[in-house]
């Protein structure tokens, strides 16, 4: 049993890192996030910042990557790049065009629970400001984030 679920896991790794060759897509987005909210149902918040923490591919794989917030306070609870954001509540830091996405991010959550929200942000592969689409879902109190850059 344990052989097989560790052979379908590989599977998804490969299905996973193929279709982002040309970089993630919306449907890849989408996908993690609700592959995080399954693990949250089962595991609980506290393992998968554990997971986030040390970056398990299963939910960061480069730029695509789950991030947690909280949705009362807009905390950062784990980021698996960026550890110096953690703990901080970055609501109301604006994009490079003033945009308080984040903010947008929590109201989306609260209102509806899922979808997505656009803003302008720095691509780090291109080093360059680029149009970012990042799709949210609240679960048990927190808003799992993955975001893709259109290009």
């Amino acid at each position: 049993m344990k052989l097989l679920a560790t052979a379908s896991a590989l599977c998804l790794g490969f299905a996973c890192c193929s279709a982002m060759a040309n970089g993630p897509t919306e449907k890849d987005a989408v996908a993690m996030v609700e592959r995080g909210a399954a693990f949250i149902k089962a595991k609980g918040k506290i393992e998968m910042m554990k997971r986030l923490q040390a970056r398990d591919q299963a939910f960061a794989q480069g730029a695509l990557h789950i991030d947690l917030r909280d949705v009362k306070t807009g905390i950062v609870l784990a980021h698996p790049y960026n550890p110096s954001i953690v703990g901080l509540d970055l609501t109301d830091v604006p994009d490079a065009n003033g945009k308080k996405y984040r903010r947008a991010i929590i109201e989306l959550a609260t209102a509806k629970g899922k979808g997505w929200v656009d803003y302008q942000y720095k691509d780090p592969a291109t080093g360059k400001i680029e149009q970012k689409s990042t799709y949210i879902l609240l679960v048990d109190g927190v808003v799992l984030e993955a975001g893709i850059y259109k290009q």
